[in-house]
């Protein structure tokens, strides 16, 4: 068996041919999972609100040579005609892509005013008892219609969600996927998630890459972040890091986002060309990625194509019992 050199840091021969020190790479730093497949990372393209943008994106990313593992919605399963969720439940499973939709209401489109004000309230969180049981519907819905991945932004959603996976009220391969903006911060919060359900957790773009070291000391959880951040999300742009963030951070969805776009939810017809055209960006800034962790010898470890499972992962005790300790309390 061959040993593959290790990645070329950016700039480094070039700097140390002029004497400048460049500091060195740490082992102990890097990530020790994996995810079940044995890969380091996969591909994701957020953003895609319909099925003509999963036309786009799917064209696109066969014209680019771009390896897509999953694609997420962003807009919700309520704003989708099951007409549409079909067609795109369809056509990922013709290419083998994974297909994520986000559930429910969320408090940033609800009546209560302080998602709106400076300290942004309690942010997309599903308010009250209807908020809670819209993102249940919607996910009784998407997955009544094919679809097994579910975007959440609520840690209640989640491990309700969760105990209907493990009740069988919903499929038992169905996975939960936590949003960018509710995104743990900390090892012991990212931990907690994993526990209430989580099978894949953005976190947030401005995380150093030491947190992503002390976040892998105590999960391995697959991670999604964004290289190229929305601009509501910091429109942070970390391509050169990517070889990085993966050594850091696997198992870790790259996530090829955009940022100077316009905000596109929830989306409707009236967003068409907009959608359709950063849908395109958003994969060529995917294809932008990979030749870089090319040139740098950092593009192996992906996992193959058509893999979505999230490998065997810590959580809380939700037999009758905890639920009635709930309940009661």
């Amino acid at each position: 068996m061959t040993t593959r050199p290790a990645p070329r840091l950016p700039g480094g021969d070039a700097l140390r041919r002029i004497g400048h020190p460049v500091p060195p790479t740490d082992p102990a730093d890097a990530s020790p999972h994996s995810f079940p497949d044995g890969g380091r990372w996969r591909t994701e393209v957020p953003s895609v609100e319909s099925p003509e943008a999963l036309a786009v994106v799917l064209a696109e990313s066969e014209r680019l040579g771009v390896p897509v593992h999953r694609v997420s919605q962003g807009s919700g399963v309520w704003m989708l005609t099951d007409a549409e969720i079909a067609e795109m439940v369809s056509a990922c499973a013709e290419r083998a892509v994974e297909l994520c939709l986000f559930t429910g209401p969320r408090g940033t489109w609800d009546t209560g005013a302080a998602s709106r004000t400076d300290s942004g309230g309690a942010g997309l969180r599903a308010r009250g008892h209807d908020g809670l049981a819209g993102c249940v519907e919607d996910a009784l819905r998407a997955t009544s219609s094919g679809v097994r991945c579910l975007l959440v932004a609520d840690e209640g959603v989640l491990w309700t969600l969760h105990r209907m996976r493990e009740a069988g009220t919903l499929p038992a391969d169905t996975t939960f996927k936590v949003s960018a903006l509710i995104g743990p911060v900390n090892p012991a919060s990212y931990a907690v998630h994993e526990r209430l359900g989580a099978d894949s957790l953005n976190v947030p773009s401005d995380l150093t890459l030491a947190h992503l070291t002390e976040i892998r000391r105590v999960s391995r959880a697959p991670m999604d972040l964004y290289v190229e951040a929305p601009d509501d999300l910091g429109g942070y742009v970390r391509m050169y890091e990517a070889a990085e963030l993966i050594r850091r951070g696997a198992p870790l969805y790259l996530k090829f986002g955009l940022s100077r776009a316009a905000g596109i939810y929830p989306y409707g017809a009236h967003l068409r060309e907009l959608a359709l055209a950063t849908a395109r960006e958003r994969v060529r800034r995917g294809r932008l990625v990979l030749d870089l962790l090319a040139r740098h010898g950092a593009d192996g470890g992906m996992s193959p194509l058509g893999s979505r499972h999230p490998g065997e992962l810590r959580r809380f005790d939700s037999d009758s019992s905890s639920v009635e300790a709930l309940r009661s309390s």
